[in-house]
């Protein structure tokens, strides 16, 4: 009888899951955990999740996580591993191959194999919270992922939204691997130079005590993404965790934020901390060989089978890929074979990015950072205790001062390469500068305390291979000099509103208008802009049609410039920079002009009415329509010097232009003898329009208003929604 009634609960839980089936046994396992993790929701719907083990919250926060966005978890994971093909089809072979050059499930596996027993109970936690919500949701249709498994977690173990690994390019893959490598080896490579992408990245700043008014370190929170490609959670254990912030779906660290003690905000690196090698290939009748110290080396090989949707089947495309000891061949150059060299250390990112979150002190953080594997990342901190420190990229290999590592270096002699890695000390580290702040926006090091900041003499190239830039300009305008900061003022001044990229444009742009006679129907075209340009106090606002001249003619100048500047033979930061041509500036004033009387009516058009926040639904990718509801934005592209980065642009046959990234998550926190913060979070914290925490947040992010944060369980439960255990809400 006991057989017969399993074998009937093992048909329930089959039936009730996916394709997959899941046994009584884990069905039972998981009901027992979810009793012991309590899921409680604030009046945002942001979940705050309690248990007496790290693994419990793990369980919990995944499940809260599903609830929230379940298509965001498998499509970051999909990517991951290199199987978004499988949901999107044929057109993503060549990302999945991207990825597979560089995890490898059999890799991964054996890694999990090996991990501390801390981290696999987390990772089994992380995968038992998505399996259990599979479970309990049986409406949802997973695209692909029907099960998850522990040590798929390896695959997506940092949590930058711009990994190393989207350094290689899509189209030089296919055109590598789409047929014959052989026949690359006399192929030239197809770069545009002038190509200027929407600034990236993210703004941190920290306070010292000797700065604030109530005697506390600070700290800003500003990261710089795709709007909802992150969400907020706040994760409690009786075994010392209590961590709050950003959350990349489906990871189950925080990747910015703040515990009680201590606070931790990742920019976008300049170190130069990967690298191309350029690989002399010999072909012989056994396969393919490269040239090392006067030797000929095996390239690796090995067959990457690609699965692709097509239709309602599932098809498979096999590559022959090669590796040579610098990393995987990714595309050739001028007859040479390139390798890429990257940190693939999946093991110890995972255990660093969830170690720090559990750090108590600038010791413990310090530790967490010897792993070395946030290799993108810059990193400003606060705790406290007072201290704030700016940490240069946490993975930067030794190298030979001698080469030029910012290009493709001979793959063919030992001297190029890497030897170790330098230490935190040898790399760029400022703790508690004399000034009482740190800032960095994706700029270069060398102003990270004004004129504290360390020299760019004493550290090799490849420490940095950037420059200064219209937001590092600006923070040092609403930090230097200034005391007492509090967190309202230091929101305020991450919300400053000056536009530094136009100090040096708009003079050009007086003095060509300047240049030319009063007579010339150019300049009378354009005199009613120039005045009000001439007027304007160089700050954004919704009511202001300054803005919305300004940066029409700057948008309009940077197209026009760049096709000069090539014709010149220079690069368009010279041509910008020297005002030539004064024709040109005008001319681009006055296309601006008639593009706003095309699209709005009028040229004196409100920045507010041109620049808009929507969010209409629950897509990874959205659509945006000027009939729908929209919230005007009064802040800008970081291309403009904003610190509240609005990146942003027209879609389709819109006219208006939408916000698709920049700030995404903001948080101000004050350390102390209690931890004090405000946040916002770009839309809402669900992906579901239906729900009532979708846009709710939306207003407060487009006027620049941060909301209190619930950290101490006696405010949460005043503003509490819900509370239940996974798997019982109603």
């Amino acid at each position: 009888m006991k057989k017969v009634l399993f074998l009937f609960s093992f048909i329930l839980v089959s039936c009730s899951s996916q394709t997959t089936s899941f046994t009584a046994g884990e069905v039972a396992a998981w009901e027992s955990r979810a009793d012991s993790v309590t899921v409680v929701r604030d009046e945002w719907g942001i979940p705050h999740i309690y248990g007496k083990t790290d693994a419990d919250v793990v369980f919990g926060m995944l499940y809260a996580q599903a609830e929230d966005d379940f298509n965001r978890i498998e499509v970051n994971f999909l990517n991951a591993m290199g199987r978004l093909a499988e949901a999107e089809g044929e057109s993503e072979i060549y990302r999945d191959l991207r990825m597979k050059l560089f995890i490898d499930p059999v890799e991964l596996k054996q890694m999990y194999d090996e991990s501390p027993e801390w981290l696999t109970s987390l990772m089994n936690a992380w995968a038992d919270g998505l399996n259990y919500y599979l479970y309990t949701h049986p409406e949802v249709k997973p695209r692909v992922l029907d099960r998850f498994e522990p040590w798929m977690a390896l695959s997506f173990s940092e949590g930058s939204i711009g990994g190393d690994i989207e350094r290689v390019s899509i189209r030089d893959l296919e055109t590598f691997y789409g047929g014959d490598p052989a026949s690359t080896l006399t192929m030239a490579s197809n770069v545009d130079p002038d190509f200027v992408p929407e600034p990236t990245g993210s703004n941190g700043f920290a306070i010292a005590p000797s700065n604030t008014k109530n005697g506390n370190a600070l700290l800003l929170i500003n990261p710089h993404t795709s709007f909802y490609f992150r969400a907020e959670v706040h994760m409690v254990s009786e075994e010392g965790l209590n961590a709050y912030g950003a959350v990349t779906w489906g990871q189950f660290f925080v990747y910015q934020g703040f515990n009680e003690k201590t606070g931790w905000m990742h920019t976008s690196s300049a170190a130069d901390n990967m690298d191309e090698f350029l690989e002399t290939i010999v072909e012989k009748s056994d396969g393919m060989y490269y040239l090392y110290d006067g030797e000929e080396l095996p390239l690796e090989s090995k067959v990457v089978t690609v699965s692709y949707k097509d239709g309602s089947s599932l098809k498979t495309k096999d590559f022959t890929v090669y590796r040579s000891q610098h990393g995987p061949i990714i595309r050739a150059e001028d007859g040479k074979w390139l390798a890429f060299k990257i940190m693939e250390e999946p093991l110890k990112a995972l255990q660093q990015s969830y170690l720090r979150t559990k750090a108590q002190n600038y010791d413990e953080f310090y530790s967490s950072m010897e792993y070395h594997t946030n290799s993108s990342n810059n990193t400003v901190y606060a705790d406290a205790d007072g201290n704030i420190v700016y940490f240069h990229s946490n993975f930067i290999p030794v190298r030979d001062p001698s080469f030029d590592y910012t290009r493709p270096v001979d793959g063919s002699i030992s001297a190029t390469n890497w030897k170790g890695l330098h230490s935190i000390g040898e790399s760029i580290l400022v703790k508690n500068p004399e000034n009482g702040w740190i800032q960095n926006t994706n700029n270069w090091p060398f102003s990270v305390t004004g004129d504290l900041s360390p020299k760019q003499a004493d550290f090799p190239q490849y420490m940095n291979t950037t420059t200064e830039n219209a937001r590092g300009l600006h923070a040092l305008r609403v930090l230097e000099g200034k005391k007492d900061f509090t967190i309202e003022s230091l929101r305020a001044a991450a919300y400053d509103s000056y536009l530094t990229a136009f100090d040096e444009t708009l003079p050009n742009l007086f003095k060509a208008y300047d240049s030319i006679e009063t007579r010339d129907s150019l300049k009378q075209a354009v005199s009613e802009q120039v005045t009000l340009l001439r007027n304007w106090d160089q700050r954004f606002g919704e009511e202001s049609v300054a803005t919305s001249v300004a940066i029409m003619w700057a948008t309009e100048l940077q197209t026009r410039a760049r096709n000069h500047a090539r014709e010149g033979g220079v690069s368009l930061t010279h041509f910008l920079e020297s005002g030539d041509h004064p024709e040109i500036w005008l001319e681009s004033l006055l296309a601006a002009k008639d593009k706003l009387e095309r699209d709005f009516g009028s040229w004196s058009t409100p920045w507010g009415e041109i620049n808009r926040f929507q969010r209409l639904t629950g897509d990874i990718v959205q659509p945006f329509d000027d009939s729908q509801p929209s919230i005007p934005v009064g802040f800008t592209s970081a291309t403009w010097g904003s610190l509240a980065a609005y990146g942003q642009r027209t879609f389709n046959d819109t006219k208006k232009i939408y916000g698709t990234r920049g700030n995404s998550f903001v948080a101000i926190v004050e350390f102390g003898d209690s931890l004090n913060a405000i946040a916002v979070t770009a839309g809402g914290q669900s992906g579901d329009p239906a729900s009532p925490h979708f846009n709710d947040q939306a207003p407060l992010y487009a006027s620049g208003q941060l909301r209190h944060v619930y950290f101490y369980k006696s405010d949460i439960e005043k503003h509490q929604e819900e509370s239940y255990n996974p798997g019982s809400r109603k």
